[in-house]
């Protein structure tokens, strides 16, 4: 159970999927996986969705398949039966709660208010489905609730797409992020798998938010470093903030290092949304990290360096504020 979850926040993405036909399930998962997002949720909403959750699972290696729009104890039966790993609820059943729970199986109910957060409490839940995210109060309601609920974590759905997809990411509380707009319908029907793998795509850059922080150039020493940011200075009226390792310039977009750290030149400052997140996708694209370099703010990883240079600089992941 605690692995599946896991592997969900690491994913981050849950592609909310509705299939009329289960022969078109594999092309799907395949698209899926192609595009880096290596997880279904196939919606009850049609009588393919047991067949396509098999059919997923036998002819798609690598994806994490669940089972989505879960209404009661008998579709939840079904879900177990054709071998989803997960299963996700509009509302709060306790019949599906209960037989997820007694086989071992993640559930996710739907909530949109405290009670509903206290119900899954009750249950020995640690993370809900959030639904319908915009329309229960958006992101002032997830903050809300990470207050008295700070163990809680939710899977927001409903209302969320590739523009407002990074604040979501942000939060703290919010395991993963889920939606039907990476898999349209339309373009499922249409079996266009390569327009479903570029809104994938699209959608893992968005959840992360890459974005460029600052530049760091290594100096001998001090003295060299003092010099190069006096050079700043004068030639471009960049204000200096010094720090204990490096001085900051040019509104902290660029970093002189009082000795040499690691990089060749110096190091690149890369800013995402989630630094766990992003680590995970490197892992799997063969990047590690230099485990020496973590820095954390408030149990959470705050920034980090890949084990991976570009002409000369070292890499460096930053949390966004």
């Amino acid at each position: 159970m605690e692995e599946t979850l896991a592997r969900l926040g690491s994913i981050g993405l849950v592609p909310v999927i509705k299939l009329a036909e289960a022969a078109k399930a594999p092309g799907l998962g395949r698209a899926l996986v192609a595009g880096g997002i290596p997880v279904a949720e196939v919606t009850f909403r049609t009588a393919a969705a047991p067949e396509a959750i098999r059919r997923l699972r036998a002819e798609v290696p690598g994806l994490l398949v669940g089972a989505g729009t879960v209404l009661d104890r008998a579709q939840a039966e079904s879900a177990l039966a054709a071998g989803a790993s997960f299963v996700v609820s509009p509302g709060f059943d306790d019949g599906v709660v209960d037989l997820c729970r007694e086989r071992g199986l993640p559930v996710l109910p739907g909530v949109a208010c405290p009670d509903g957060v206290m119900r899954g409490i009750a249950k020995g839940l640690e993370v809900l489905k959030f639904f319908p995210a915009e329309a229960a109060g958006g992101l002032p309601m997830i903050d809300a609730l990470a207050g008295p609920f700070s163990s809680m974590r939710f899977v927001p759905t409903g209302g969320i797409d590739a523009a407002n997809l990074g604040s979501w990411a942000r939060r703290s509380n919010v395991l993963a992020v889920g939606g039907s707009w990476m898999a349209p319908s339309a373009l499922i029907e249409a079996e266009d798998w390569a327009s479903i793998e570029r809104l994938c795509r699209e959608a893992v850059l968005a959840l992360h938010g890459f974005a460029f922080a600052h530049l760091g150039l290594n100096n001998e020493d001090e003295e060299s470093c003092r010099r190069a940011a006096a050079l700043f200075s004068e030639l471009f009226g960049f204000v200096p903030s010094e720090g204990s390792s490096s001085i900051f310039q040019a509104e902290r977009s660029l970093e002189v290092m009082k000795k040499p750290y690691l990089g060749a030149h110096g190091h690149l400052a890369i800013l995402c949304n989630d630094v766990e997140r992003a680590v995970a996708r490197f892992a799997g694209l063969g990047i590690g990290t230099r485990p020496e370099t973590a820095a954390m703010d408030k149990g959470r990883l705050k920034a980090i360096y890949l084990d991976l240079e570009i002409s000369g600089f070292a890499l460096h992941l930053l949390r966004a504020s």
